[in-house]
């Protein structure tokens, strides 16, 4: 028998280091070729490590959350022959670390660049659970599909007190609805609504969470934020939008009003191109690029994703719009690549129904811009001496002013105003 030892690959891109956000295996686990061991964060994206080799788990390299350089020992496995590692002079070999808290081995899989661990690629029939609920730990991630994670969220269960049945511990649908069965959600752990609390919960700021926290952080120290807030008439942009679904819907999909904001963002940009810029700080120069890669502010199970919508300068609205919905999808379910989530000019941020009167949203760096889209609500309005209901949305937008001057951005914003509220103008070429 020999080891096999794993070091932290180079993921590339000049990265030098990584968090290590998840363990699928434990020391004493048996793995096979392709199995996912673990599943580490770069700035961009999480990335599945997977094993090269079968083999027993004989020790892991580091603990969720701890940063690891490129080139560090990840795991060590014992293998049939000689294995890939030679015990030095002292006799000293690589030193198991705890294993008590790790997550079970996870069904082999592929190796693909995604935003979040993904299920296993198969699964056995699930079992009806008999047993008590779970002990975890309360730091202790169960495995579970996103659908899984909101629905016991929609039922008040958590998750860590619920035995699963599906592979690797994984829990299903079907542990959810024997949980509730068992009567397991009294009193003892969902307090009256009027009983006194003394429960506290620590939650590790790690992965996805931990590079949200930094970037906000990093933004808000980092550039000089102003906001500016406008508010628009949408009532021709949405009664244009209304005629278009009527019309060519169901032969070439619905829009939604964001569409219609990546083209007014095109359009205007072309006269303020000091908008659609990056700025390196630390290198004291401003990029300003023809292309516009609009971010799509995304929100997702483990945190909020920029998807990006790449040369939305040379595509349609229905192009924009089913690339904007292949990009959601994607990062809500874990699948969206590095390159998917990098590379953006300039970003739209929206809520939707839930966007409120007005926001203040957080540059994402290096960009210089962004766009903050709040809800349609009808209003009373004068119009041209009369008092008619109109449809309105505010933009609130937030700008670097360490390169945007106070007057470029309130010119812009103005002229996607007038962009929406004539939006003939979108589709005019000169004018």
């Amino acid at each position: 028998m020999g080891t096999h030892v794993i070091k932290m690959p180079d993921i590339g891109e000049g990265i030098a280091e990584v968090e290590l956000s998840v363990w699928h295996v434990k020391v004493g686990d048996m793995v096979v070729e392709d199995q996912v061991l673990a599943d580490v964060m770069t700035d961009k994206a999480m990335v599945d490590i997977p094993s090269p080799v079968h083999g027993k788990v004989i020790s892991l390299g580091g603990q969720p959350g701890e940063v690891m350089a490129v080139g560090s020992i990840l795991i060590s496995i014992e293998v049939e022959g000689a294995g890939n590692y030679k015990e030095p002079a002292h006799k000293e070999s690589p030193q198991p670390i705890a294993a008590a808290k790790e997550a079970p081995v996870a069904a082999p899989a592929k190796v693909e660049a995604v935003v979040a661990s993904k299920p296993a690629a198969s699964a056995r029939p699930a079992a009806v659970c008999q047993g008590p609920m779970v002990g975890r730990e309360a730091d202790e991630r169960p495995l579970a599909s996103p659908a899984v994670r909101k629905h016991a969220l929609d039922l008040g269960i958590q998750l860590r007190l619920v035995r699963g049945t599906g592979p690797a511990g994984r829990v299903l649908h079907e542990d959810l609805d024997a949980y509730l069965a068992q009567g397991q959600t009294n009193a003892s752990t969902a307090p009256a609504a009027y009983a006194q609390r003394t429960d506290e919960q620590q939650i590790p700021v790690i992965g996805m969470r931990r590079k949200i926290a930094q970037r906000m952080q990093d933004a808000t120290q980092r550039a000089a934020h102003f906001s500016y807030v406008e508010e628009i008439d949408v009532t021709a942009v949405e009664e244009l939008r209304a005629h278009l679904n009527e019309k060519h819907g169901a032969t070439r999909g619905k829009l939604t009003l964001l569409p219609f904001l990546v083209r007014a963002l095109v359009v205007a940009l072309r006269d303020f191109p000091q908008i659609n810029a990056r700025y390196d700080d630390e290198a004291q120069v401003i990029t300003r690029l023809g292309a516009v890669h609009v971010g799509v502010a995304t929100q997702s199970d483990i945190g909020l994703m920029v998807p990006v919508v790449r040369h939305a300068e040379a595509r349609s609205l229905w192009d924009s719009a089913a690339e904007i919905s292949r990009l959601a999808n994607a990062a809500r379910n874990g699948k969206a690549s590095r390159d998917e989530l990098s590379g953006s000019s300039i970003t739209l941020t929206s809520l939707g129904a839930l966007g409120g009167i007005v926001s203040t949203p957080v540059l994402n760096l290096p960009e210089v811009a962004i766009v903050g889209v709040n809800k349609i609500v009808e209003r009373p309005m004068v119009v041209k001496g009369q008092i008619v209901i109109r449809k309105m949305m505010n933009l609130s937008s937030s700008f670097d002013h360490r390169v945007v001057d106070g007057m470029d951005a309130a010119q812009f914003i103005q002229a996607i105003r007038g962009l929406l509220e004539q939006p003939a103008t979108l589709f005019v070429d000169a004018f």
